[in-house]
């Protein structure tokens, strides 16, 4: 993949390019030096900024100086990934950047001549936080309403609408969206998955399992959703390109504007043999022998047990929650079967090789509680 040669696909912004996802996007663009001009738009810099990069501030939910920077910018598409971080639960905060600001954006791009749109949204928008998902396809309905007890993936899935409903509209007949769906996404610069699981390794809590651990589910490494990205960005730029030298549109069955596609290192495993696999990155010599099965149901009595005690001694949040409970015993896996028709889409990077390296940086940033404080800033541990 590194010595392949990528089209450069001219101007292209990239809003949230400082986050976790954004900020790889960024680095595989540049990597592969994908385009004419690279801007990030975001609230504030990475610690470390790519050289030709472009930075500036914006505001997405400020639509008139959001406008002005469209103005300026004349890109030729666009990577929507901006979105506050799902455990902040503002729910005020997550409305006005999930929706509002992705409905600004979509403007933005319509009345500045963008070409294209890829738009961030997750798989959790067909799952109801407590069903299991066995090979989930697109053909799944959005969960949402009293149905979806998660406000953020609420929120999501009207920003996920709105753009594909924005696709080839009769103001703007030219301008393309897609949507895609990452599942769990882990790896360098993560905060959310990683690092907490190291956190129990740290505390000494490997040698306790709940449930049986027949549940299969998908976790993501973050380059192969950035590689998503950018094909589909790149695929939505060649149909535009193919129309607009008076070709034909795409047939149904394999046109990716208007479409949402799940993502998937494509190799679902069993939730405590991808915890297991983390903390023997970091140096777990536990055996299966060793380890204690709990029931789902004494989990969720302990977890239960917990979140009260915690929540009468305004203690914050506990080391194990119900949700964590209902999640570390569900079966949650997507088929990507679309995406890989029509994207192209296949892993770049492997599940071990994500996980080595994920555990690696996050000890290195020293962001895992519990951890030993000679592993930070260290490269090789």
């Amino acid at each position: 993949m590194a010595d392949e040669k990528f089209i450069p696909l001219g101007h292209i912004v990239v809003t949230g390019g400082s986050g976790f996802l954004g900020n790889h996007i960024v680095s595989l663009l540049a990597s592969r030096k994908a385009y004419t001009k690279l801007t990030v738009l975001d609230l504030k810099k990475p610690a470390e900024p790519i050289p030709g990069v472009n930075y500036q501030d914006a505001d997405l939910t400020n639509y008139d100086a959001l406008l002005s920077v469209f103005q300026s910018l004349k890109a030729d598409a666009v990577v929507h990934t901006a979105s506050p971080i799902h455990s902040m639960g503002n729910k005020e905060l997550m409305y006005k950047v999930n929706v509002e600001g992705t409905k600004n954006v979509v403007r933005a791009c319509q009345e500045t001549g963008v070409k294209a749109m890829v738009h961030t949204s997750t798989a959790s928008v067909v799952h109801d936080t407590k069903s299991d998902l066995v090979n989930a396809n697109e053909e799944y309905p959005l969960i949402m309403g009293k149905d979806q007890p998660e406000y953020y993936t609420v929120t999501k899935a009207q920003a996920e609408i709105h753009v594909l409903a924005s696709n080839r509209t009769k103001e703007y007949p030219k301008f393309l969206t897609a949507a895609l769906r990452p599942s769990a996404m882990f790896g360098e610069g993560d905060v959310q998955l990683i690092p907490p699981g190291l956190s129990a390794y740290y505390k000494g809590q490997t040698k306790v399992q709940i449930g049986q651990n027949d549940n299969l589910f998908d976790f993501t490494n973050i380059v192969n959703v950035a590689h998503a990205h950018h094909l589909a960005l790149a695929a939505l730029l060649a149909t535009r390109e193919r129309e607009d030298k008076g070709g034909s549109a795409p047939l149904d069955h394999e046109k990716v504007d208007g479409e949402a596609f799940f993502i998937t290192n494509d190799s679902p495993v069993y939730f405590f043999d991808f915890a297991r696999s983390v903390w023997a990155a970091a140096g777990d010599k536990t055996e299966l022998k060793q380890v204690w099965t709990l029931s789902k149901d004494v989990g969720l009595l302990i977890a239960t047990l917990m979140e009260l005690v915690f929540w009468l001694f305004r203690m914050g949040k506990p080391n194990l929650t119900r949700q964590q409970v209902q999640y570390t015993c569900m079966t949650r896996y997507f088929n990507i079967d679309k995406a890989k028709r029509r994207l192209g889409y296949m892993p770049v990077v492997s599940m071990q090789e994500g996980v080595d390296k994920g555990v690696k940086d996050a000890l290195y940033r020293g962001v895992v509680r519990g951890q030993p404080m000679d592993l930070k800033g260290k490269k090789n541990q």
